[in-house]
This record gives C-alpha cells, sequence and structure tokens, in this order.
C-alpha cells in the first residue's frame, strides 16, 4: 500500500502542437507564385483548435484570417512529424500540408512570391540554370568525396546525378522534394545549420522559417506531377483564356517548356476545352481565339490520364 505522501509522480506532459500549414498557389506574369507570410519567410499557418470543425476548416480559417484570400480547390499534401526538423522553440510539432489552387488577387496582407525565389535550380524553361552547373554540382561533388566510406561517396554521387540530371542524365521535374532533402543533407541550404554541421557556403534560394521551404517543396512536386493525369490546371486559370495562355500556365509550373502543337493537338482530343466564339488581342498580331474549360467534361475525366507534351533537350 502506497502512503499518501508517496504517492508516485505523474507522467511527464510532452508539449505536442499540430499545425495546419497551406501552400497556396497561383500563376500570374508567367510565373508560378506561392502565398507568403513574414517578407516571404513564411507559408500560411496556424494550430489546429478545439473549436475548428476539422483538418480543412480550421486551414480555411486561418489562410483567410492571415491573408484575407479565400480558399478554392484545397487537397492534403502531407503530414511531417520529424523529431529534428522544423521545431524552433522546443515542442515537438505535427505539420498537416495542404496544396490549394486559386486565382492570384492583389491586396490582402499576404505576399505572392515565385517559387523559383526559393528554388532557382527548378526552373528550366531557357535551358538548365547556371547555378546548377556553377554551385550544385561542385558543391554535392566536394560533399560525396567527403564521404567516410567508398560506399557511401558513390551512393552520395549517383543520388546527385540522378537528382539533378548531371552527366547527360534527364532531368525529371517531378523530382522537386528529393533535390532539397538532398541539398539539406548535404548542408548547402541554410535550414540545414538548425540541426547539423553545414557546408562553409550554401546555395542560392530564399530560406524559410521552421520546415516550410520542405513543404514547399513538397507542394511542388505534387503540383508538377499532378498536371499530367488531371485537370487541376484550370484552377488557375480565369474563365476565358487562349491556348497560349493556358501553355505558359503549364510551362510555368511545371519549369520546362511544351511542344506547342503537340499540346493543342493534346488539348483537342482529350476535349478539355470549348470555344467561347470571341476573340482577343494579344499584342501584336493575329488575335487570338478565347476558350473556357468544360465542366461536365472535366468531371468525366477526372481520373484520366494526359502526358502533357514536355519538351526535352
Amino acid at each position: 500500500m502506497i502512503a499518501p505522501d508517496e504517492q508516485p509522480e505523474p507522467p511527464p506532459v510532452h508539449a505536442l502542437q499540430a499545425d495546419l500549414i497551406a501552400v497556396l498557389v497561383a500563376v500570374s506574369s508567367g510565373a508560378p507564385r506561392v502565398m507568403t507570410l513574414e517578407g516571404g519567410r513564411a507559408l500560411p499557418s496556424g494550430p489546429f483548435e478545439l473549436g475548428h470543425r476539422s483538418l480543412q476548416s480550421g486551414l480555411r480559417a486561418w489562410v483567410e484570417r492571415q491573408t484575407h484570400h479565400p480558399l478554392g480547390y484545397v487537397e492534403q499534401l502531407y503530414t511531417f512529424a520529424d523529431k529534428d526538423r522544423g521545431g524552433e522553440g522546443g515542442a515537438r510539432t505535427i505539420s498537416i500540408s495542404y496544396l490549394g489552387l486559386t486565382r492570384e488577387m492583389s491586396g490582402g496582407e499576404g505576399g505572392w512570391r515565385s517559387w523559383y525565389e526559393y528554388f532557382p535550380w527548378e526552373d528550366h524553361r531557357a535551358g538548365v540554370p547556371p547555378v546548377i552547373g556553377g554551385l550544385v554540382a561542385p558543391a554535392l561533388a566536394g560533399w560525396s568525396a567527403a564521404a567516410p566510406s567508398i560506399a557511401e561517396r558513390d551512393r552520395r554521387r549517383q543520388r546527385a546525378i540522378t537528382a539533378f540530371g548531371l552527366d547527360d542524365q534527364p532531368w525529371n521535374e517531378e523530382m522537386t522534394l528529393q533535390r532539397y532533402e538532398l541539398l539539406y543533407e548535404a548542408g548547402l541550404v541554410p535550414e540545414a545549420r538548425r540541426t547539423a554541421t553545414a557546408a562553409d557556403k550554401t546555395v542560392p534560394g530564399t530560406a524559410m522559417m521552421g520546415d516550410h521551404r520542405r513543404i514547399l517543396a513538397t507542394g511542388v512536386a505534387r503540383l508538377r506531377a499532378k498536371i499530367k493525369y488531371r485537370p487541376v490546371v484550370f484552377e488557375l486559370m480565369p474563365d476565358t483564356f487562349t491556348l497560349l495562355q493556358l501553355q505558359r500556365c503549364v510551362e510555368a509550373l511545371a519549369g520546362r517548356t511544351v511542344h506547342k502543337q503537340n499540346f493543342r493537338r493534346l488539348m483537342e482530343q482529350q476535349e478539355l476545352v470549348e470555344e467561347t466564339g470571341e476573340l482577343t488581342s494579344e499584342g501584336i498580331g493575329r488575335p487570338a481565339k478565347l476558350f473556357r474549360f468544360r465542366h461536365a467534361v472535366l468531371a468525366e475525366r477526372a481520373f484520366a490520364g494526359t502526358k502533357l507534351p514536355l519538351a526535352r533537350p
């Protein structure tokens, strides 16, 4: 029998918080943009509270409160709970991330930033970015050479080749997260300084608080894969648009150019758009036909495969 003054200690209370984080994407002026806060250092986010009806309703409440921007299309991305990533206050944080698509609007307290400010090595529309050959490849070569064993050195080197399309290997635009994680592991991004020994120099790209840039990379990778088999790109377009505007939107997201004629042929074959009967002038040149997406076809083809004709070098 335990005496009253010898009661066992209560179990320790562990600090645990669930954060709801939004990767809210729009496309304007040929750039994929993401809604940010705190001078571009953070994504809209907030803790899940008991008063929230659901995780998604909590996310919508935080985004609209912080940015005054209503959320439309939203899907859950991933849940991060790494013990050594993202925590800046000592508490264990579970990050529940979502991808949202919208049309960029002026106003609000947030700031739209091109996602290529965070990942300058991801934009291949004008060819291979100089940062890869000038900084990324040499830095990863040095990291590989510093491996503790020959096997590890070869493994690191192969990962770098595959992720960044080195040694004439093809560039895979969907590996955005793998590339960021590789740079993090190699200590080549500022975020690595919080949990590991970072390299003397880091590669260009705006750093973010906590694990927000990792979450942004996850959103970029998800959307790049998704536009190839689901017509979600129309969530980013105005009600009417030209085929060139639609093509430029796809290229902005993919970070790659597409074959113009093949792209137009694909739109016709998939019957995703229809003419409005109106014309618009895109600057100098002939007026262009205006199109709109067909809601019925989008519903019918929600799970149909569509491989975009991305141009290969």
